[in-house]
């Protein structure tokens, strides 16, 4: 081989890997560089609850307008329903849009005016994603992930921080517009005159078609995840929502046909060889996404005709489990730093399991799951602990596992907000040392100090058992019992903290969530040509070990560990993390029970406790982004927001519902009764473990010492160094 020859072959073969990357790369590389100095943010002209802002301030967080601007845009592969239909969707009973900014307001997404990256100035976190070549509106991560207070008539804008939205609220009434669209002839009239105008559409036909077939999956989203248990504004029970969708998906056709023909579940409605063979209409176990919605509609076409309710309440219960722990949407800045994510520590964030995580949360918001079974050589496969070939399940989606890569790279930059004292009003030097203090005695063996702007930072979940800290146990609870038919997953392996477990014809949701999450990152995005599906793919791969600087390790603080005979006994706890930024993350407590860092620092009231103490409320309003800067949270109360009862409201069954208890993390706000302290003398020790406090029994002081360990004056000095975190 000639000289010439070699040179040929050496630059062929570093010149293959080069075009790959290209190829990866090409979407980073096109991506809109919008820099908007607004950052699109705009004002409404009247507010459901009253709020007011004029202008729309960013606080530093080490993002440009850009990096704002591509996070509220950035596509995860959400697919809700089609796009032009959200952009021409009318209100029910009105003629205005509902994706007016007012109304969308109305829910508490964020209005946005048009911008480069956002051409239709859609609210904050809503896009558009194409998949198949079809245009859907989606979720961004920055729909429940980005933040807005307001404070004399100027807006602070958060990165990263919770949203206030009331997506429950949301999908009720967008279920409600569509079907006021199917009914009313005028409305639909102009519906689809206006969706055939936007060109996507060929025929009427056409539109209706697709406009009865959302109506009746979002319909379906509604009824698989009711609930007693009400979310209101800023909480969502994501995890159960999650579940659900899984549980959805893999059911197999053999199991839901054993369901439909048992008369325990279905009752004189059982269905007979017959009617389960026309239904079905198909030979393979696994359901496409055509056969799942028409199986769906054919199985409540049939109830609704025998007035069989109970029968569809039933499978329901069979089939999903109810999503009744909401919890707040979590504060983002810190997150890829962290060990262990979630409110209880259910997702390790090394390795590939950071994309995965996030991969579970575009599942929850809409992405398209076109999973199949097939039969022959797959890399994939070999990945998902399936084979090298042989039938296996190819997770095909609508889910960009490049752009979740890219989030989660975009959020390492993301720091914590600091309290804007040109805007809130600067600090009382005089209580801050005290604070520091009490702080040093109270919160930092759980909440450890970090620096928000130090590269090197690593952030250790402490993490406590749900019965420890006393706060509501629904989520715990869940995470731990809850089960599903592993259907299509059925006999595969699922490696826990433990081990790897075998799905047995039930399985726990959160083993069947991992294996469900992880398939999906394996499998090459389908409505991409070949060379860039699988050049990203690999490349997805490879950075997704390589970039993510948080490696496997033990979860710390005190917890029930995981067992063989419990694999995910570990999630039944709750977790602490640094307190930088919590300022500006109201309402408080991992399900948003309590409306201010001032009411945190209260006990919850209890069967003997004095009338005249001081507690947190046991009933509030949430809605209004007016901020309190004295007691640090939201405004919660007087402008007819929803009413966040912690006591719980009857249910059908005349049980309470669940998931919004204000008690437990009184660490500092209630004194401990067996704590050895000086100031509290053996008979109101007792009395304290008793609960007997009666009126007589203690003098003021007394009762004072017991309730409080700190002073109101003590409370107000820490309450002044957490604004500084």
């Amino acid at each position: 081989m000639n000289q010439a020859s070699v040179a040929l072959n050496v630059r062929r073969t570093y010149l293959v890997p080069v075009v790959f990357l290209v190829i990866a790369l090409l979407p980073s590389c096109a991506a809109l560089s919008d820099t908007d100095p607004d950052r699109g943010a705009t004002t409404v002209k009247q507010d459901v609850f009253g709020d007011h802002f004029s202008t729309v301030e960013y606080l530093p967080q080490n993002w440009a307008p850009a990096d704002s601007l591509w996070f509220y845009t950035v596509t995860q592969g959400s697919n809700m329903m089609p796009y032009d239909f959200f952009l021409t969707l009318e209100q029910a009973g009105k003629t205005e849009l509902f994706r007016s900014n007012e109304n969308m307001n109305f829910y508490r997404y964020l209005p946005q005016k048009a911008t480069s990256s956002n051409p239709d100035g859609l609210p904050v976190g809503f896009v558009k994603d194409t998949y198949k070549g079809k245009d859907y509106v989606g979720l961004t991560c920055a729909a429940c992930h980005t933040g807005q207070l307001n404070y004399q008539g100027k807006g602070i804008r958060i990165d990263g921080g919770p949203a206030i939205a009331d997506m429950e609220g949301f999908m009720r009434d967008l279920v409600k517009a569509l079907r006021v669209t199917q009914n009313d002839d005028e409305v639909k009239k102009r519906f689809v005159q206006n969706v055939l105008a936007k060109g996507k559409y060929k025929t009427e036909a056409e539109v209706l078609a697709d406009l009865g077939r959302y109506e009746r999956r979002l319909a379906n989203y509604i009824t698989i995840n009711y609930s007693t248990t009400h979310y209101g504004h800023g909480r969502l029970d994501a995890f159960g929502r999650i579940y659900n969708r899984v549980l959805e998906h893999i059911i197999s056709v053999r199991e839901l046909n054993e369901l439909l023909r048992d008369p325990r579940v279905m009752g004189d409605r059982a269905l007979t060889e017959a009617e389960l063979t026309s239904m079905t209409d198909q030979t393979g176990n696994v359901l496409t996404g055509a056969q799942r919605d028409q199986m769906g509609e054919d199985i409540v076409t049939r109830l609704n005709e025998t007035n069989g309710w109970e029968a569809l309440g039933k499978l329901r219960k069979k089939i999903f489990n109810p999503p009744n722990a909401p919890v707040s949407y979590p504060f983002l800045w810190d997150t890829p730093q962290h060990d262990y994510v979630q409110w209880n520590g259910l997702t390790e964030n090394a390795g590939l399991k950071a994309i995965a995580r996030n991969a579970g949360e575009a599942i929850g918001v809409f992405g398209t799951l076109d999973w199949t079974e097939r039969d022959g050589f797959s890399l994939p496969s070999f990945i998902t602990g399936q084979g090298l070939s042989g039938k296996h399940i190819s997770f095909d989606s609508s889910v960009n596992v490049m752009n979740l890569r890219r989030i989660e790279a975009r959020l390492w930059n993301l720091q914590s907000p600091e309290w804007p004292q040109n805007i809130l009003g600067g600090f009382d030097e005089k209580r801050l040392a005290n604070g520091r203090s009490l702080f040093n005695k109270h919160c930092v063996s759980c909440h450890a100090r970090i620096v928000r702007n130090d590269t090197d930072r690593r952030v250790v979940a402490h993490m406590s058992r749900a019965s420890d800290a006393g706060t509501d146990t629904q989520m715990a609870h869940n995470a731990v019992t809850y089960q599903g038919f592993s259907g299509i997953l059925r006999n595969q392996y699922v490696s826990l903290g433990v081990g790897d477990i075998l799905l047995d014809r039930k399985a726990p949701v959160a083993a069947l969530l991992t294996k469900a999450t992880v398939g999906v990152v394996a499998t090459p995005e389908p409505d991409k040509w070949f060379l860039q599906r699988w050049a990203e793919w690999a490349y997805n791969l490879a950075t997704g070990f390589r970039d993510n600087q948080i490696k496997a390790s033990m979860k710390q603080g005190e917890y029930d560990p995981d067992t063989t005979a419990n694999p995910v006994a570990s999630l039944s706890a709750y977790k602490a993390r640094p307190l930088n930024g919590i300022w500006a993350t109201a309402p408080y407590l991992h399900n948003g029970s309590v409306p201010t860092l001032y009411d945190l620092l209260l006990p919850k009231k209890r069967p003997g406790d004095p009338e005249d103490g001081e507690y947190r409320p046991d009933e509030f309003e949430v809605g209004s982004r007016e901020f309190d800067p004295v007691k640090v949270g939201l405004k919660s109360s007087g402008y007819g927001g929803f009413i966040f009862s912690t006591q719980g409201i009857k249910d059908d069954m005349g049980g309470y519902t669940k998931g919004n208890s204000n008690a437990g993390h009184e660490y500092g706000a209630r004194r401990v009764a067996n704590e050895a302290d000086g100031r509290v003398d053996q008979k109101i020790r007792e009395l304290c473990a008793n609960e007997q406090i009666k009126d007589g029994d203690l003098d003021a002081s007394a009762k004072e010492k017991c309730l409080y360990p700190m002073s109101k004056q003590e409370r107000l000095d820490l309450l002044e160094y957490l604004k500084t975190l």
